[in-house]
């Protein structure tokens, strides 16, 4: 399945459009996370642990996307939109959703 933030897919001709496809994950960051981020915060560098929920959250929503998408019928989303929010008591979870187009190619 190709997946694309383009609204086309260059050298390609879409035969069918299916409508609109979307995944969404929301992920619940742990006691010890927030505590070790919380140190981060105060002597600086990256949250590593952080960023491996991040990319699970959004591996996980353009997943659920795809899986929808080949249901339909289709091999590419195209015109991929991203969202990160926090939701929950004090944004202790997170909350990806990828939304697109799914589309025929040939």
């Amino acid at each position: 399945m190709l997946l694309t933030t383009t609204p086309n897919i260059q050298g390609r001709e879409i035969t069918q459009y299916f409508g609109i496809v979307s995944g969404e994950t929301i992920i619940g960051a742990n006691l010890f996370k927030d505590f070790f981020a919380g140190i981060r915060d105060i002597v600086g560098g990256r949250a590593s642990s952080y960023e491996s929920v991040l990319r699970e959250a959004k591996e996980s929503a353009l997943q659920e996307m795809s899986d929808q998408a080949a249901r339909m019928g289709a091999n590419a989303v195209i015109g991929i939109d991203l969202d990160f929010e926090t939701v929950g008591a004090n944004g202790s979870m997170l909350m990806v959703t990828a939304a697109g187009t799914a589309v025929r190619y040939q």
